[in-house]
């Protein structure tokens, strides 16, 4: 009688199981805001209140800071019916911000826009929509287990807990936007593009009044969402110079698409 030797049979590590997901996407400040959360406690009530609070700062930060409400306090101190001293904290903080930004970019970033008429009107929107996000993203829950991604038209806010797999945020083709022209991995940090694929040329030159079309897009990455939103929004103002340019930004990346959907890059990005 012989008996048959026990046979080993190697069988593949089971998949590790997905962290729990929770997802909600709003409309605020006229585009649309996605959050969402990964980690062990996304689905709980806390973090579902986190997110509410987290919406409800947006809320309140349009209404002190739209271009597009007649009533907003931007609105009445670029009418000159409110002083700047008699403003919330967070506008005077804001237009802080944007003067440094002013200064930091040798004007091609600047609140104060010329019109076509010759006047000047004040329109803080290209920081003030990436600065809200960073401040309302505060409310999000704080467990360093806990992931988040937060999408404000595009513009990306992430963080990840040691070991997760990165955010993955796709770079759209101007020309094309069902078109992914490259990746950016995102662990904790931000992502900011600037271009004409959503809203056409609707960028100003501040030195000018003119509206720059030279580039498809341009994207920064790095740590502060706020500021890789001014980066990137004065680097599509310098145009054909933006890479060398973007590239002395100490710890920000950039990638820069031409108007024929040539790409090319900072070489950290």
């Amino acid at each position: 009688m012989s008996t048959a030797s026990p046979t080993s049979l190697a069988l593949p590590a089971a998949p590790a199981p997905s962290p729990p997901r929770r997802s909600r996407v709003e409309q605020v400040m006229g585009i649309p805001v996605s959050v969402l959360l990964r980690g062990p406690g996304a689905r709980d009530d806390a973090s579902s209140l986190a997110v509410d609070r987290m919406y409800a700062e947006l809320r309140r930060l349009d209404a002190l800071f739209s271009t597009y409400r007649e009533q907003s306090e931007i609105r009445r101190l670029d009418r000159g019916e409110l002083d700047l001293a008699d403003c919330s904290p967070e506008v005077r903080d804001v237009l802080d911000l944007c003067a440094q930004a002013t200064a930091q970019t040798d004007g091609l970033f600047d609140a104060y826009l010329p019109t076509e008429d010759g006047a000047v009107r004040l329109d803080p929107s290209g920081l003030v929509k990436s600065w809200a996000v960073e401040h309302a993203a505060r409310f999000l829950p704080e467990d360093p287990g806990m992931d988040f991604c937060v999408n404000a038209g595009g513009d990306v806010l992430a963080r990840c807990a040691p070991g997760r797999t990165p955010w993955r945020v796709g770079i759209e083709n101007p020309r094309d936007r069902s078109r992914i022209l490259a990746v950016a991995e995102v662990t904790n940090g931000a992502v900011a593009t600037s271009g004409t694929a959503a809203r056409g040329l609707h960028l100003v030159d501040p030195r000018s009044g003119l509206r720059p079309d030279g580039l498809g897009s341009v994207t920064v990455r790095g740590p502060s969402l706020m500021v890789a939103d001014v980066w990137a929004t004065a680097g599509f103002v310098r145009g054909a110079e933006a890479l060398s340019w973007l590239a002395r930004q100490a710890g920000y990346a950039a990638l820069v698409v031409d108007l024929g959907g040539t790409v090319t890059a900072t070489d950290d990005w």
